[in-house]
């Protein structure tokens, strides 16, 4: 039914947009509240359109019910109007409704002030990150333990924790100052980044892409970029980064919804918009003296996206893997170094280099070490694979491993030798 597909992706693109207005109006006092009102929106859209059908514009209908509930609820509600009516309404002691803004603008206006908010300073950082994802763009808390590596119990946790402390520290949601912005922008950007990951590698769902996700946190990411505050070098080079991540979106799964690895990919699939674009966006982030994580990450991606396979290619990808961690260590970067040192020195090097990495939790590490003994010593490949077979949650990427077990199955006569 069109219902069970545009309803879920409406809910990915207007929940947080809607959840941003109420909170801003509320206060974060009463954060719960607004997350009520708008599950309730979703849920009386999903009640309805399955007994009427689709209203001709969901979006509209959407707004104009989460803005009925909401007058319903100040009118119906009197410890609430109470205490936050005379608020509203500038402490007058007269009754009238507020007005609900959906305007793009305030929408807009309220979504930025609100991640600023979730980024508040007192919140850890992976505090900061896992409200953003949740309040700002309607991240589960299952999908949150996915993008962390934790448990959804211990982020249900961290995210009423979170809440707690903003409401302690008497945050106002409004335009954040420029202290505020250089303090909690980094933060702000990491969810943004966690954001496309989320949808780009899916780990945690039964599909290997989500685009709505990905354009979701490029649309976040380009607001920052267009609000002057926050327009800086960095921020263009997260820009650029998803434009070249994205320019693979059509040649990295088959029609049977199977993953495509990066070597078997048909380039002519590639999007040369992103590219352009990309380049574009990493051309305004060399602006100033200070190099981040982005640069670098943006500056593998542009050679993935633009070169084909060459020497040259892999050994500047493998410079700046080098500088990403020292600038900032990560074991997921350090396995992405040990592939480029694959192509640059061969598979000796980079199976002793592989092996030091503490991260055999994680099927990312076997994946890699799968590929890395893969017509070195098959046995080695396939226990690696089996391995990351048992901790991947994609079934694509289950497929994708699947045949690369049949395959050294099928070929399991060499021994390991020490050779390239």
């Amino acid at each position: 039914m069109i219902k069970d597909t545009i309803l879920p992706h409406l809910f990915r693109t207007e929940y947080q947009k809607l959840v941003a207005v109420l909170c801003r109006l509320f206060g974060i006092e009463y954060i719960e509240i607004a997350e009520d009102i708008v599950s309730d929106t979703f849920l009386s859209a999903a009640e309805l359109w399955g007994i009427k059908g689709m209203p001709e514009n969901p979006t509209a209908w959407l707004y104009t019910v989460a803005k009925n509930k909401t007058k319903d609820y100040l009118k119906h509600h009197t410890v609430f109007s109470q205490k936050v009516s005379k608020v509203l309404q500038n402490n007058s002691e007269t009754w009238s409704e507020p007005e609900i803004d959906l305007s793009v603008k305030n929408i807009r206006d309220s979504q930025l002030a609100m991640i600023f908010v979730v980024c508040n300073p007192c919140n850890a950082p992976q505090t900061q990150i896992s409200m953003a994802l949740n309040l700002l763009c309607g991240f589960g808390a299952e999908e949150i333990a996915s993008a962390f590596l934790m448990n959804k119990r211990s982020v249900y946790k961290r995210l009423q924790r979170g809440k707690d402390r903003l409401r302690a520290a008497r945050v106002v949601i409004g335009q954040p100052s420029f202290p505020e912005i250089d303090a909690r922008l980094k933060a702000v950007a990491t969810t943004l980044y966690l954001l496309f990951n989320e949808g780009y590698y899916s780990c945690g769902q039964n599909i290997a892409l989500r685009r709505d996700l990905c354009s979701e946190a490029m649309r976040l990411t380009s607001m920052l970029i267009e609000n002057d505050q926050t327009n800086r070098p960095f921020i263009n080079a997260l820009y650029a980064l998803m434009c070249f991540q994205s320019s693979r979106f059509n040649a990295r799964i088959n029609v049977a919804g199977e993953t495509i690895l990066y070597h078997n990919q048909d380039i002519s699939l590639w999007d040369q918009e992103f590219i352009h674009k990309g380049i574009q966006y990493l051309n305004l982030a060399a602006q100033g003296n200070t190099i981040s994580n982005y640069h670098l990450e943006a500056g593998i991606a542009y050679w993935n996206a633009t070169v084909v396979d060459s020497p040259e290619k892999w050994e500047h990808i493998l410079q700046l893997y080098n500088d990403l961690l020292i600038l900032e260590y990560s074991p997921v970067a350090a396995l992405n170094r040990t592939y480029a040192l694959y192509k640059v020195n061969g598979k000796a090097k980079a199976i002793v280099e592989a092996e030091l990495i503490n991260l055999k939790g994680h099927y990312l590490y076997h994946a890699l070490l799968g590929e890395l003994y893969t017509d070195v010593d098959n046995s080695q490949a396939i226990q690696h694979w089996q391995l990351a077979l048992d901790l991947v949650h994609s079934i694509p990427d289950k497929a994708v491993i699947q045949a690369k077990i049949l395959y050294c199955m099928a070929n399991n006569t060499t021994p390991y030798n020490n050779q390239h």
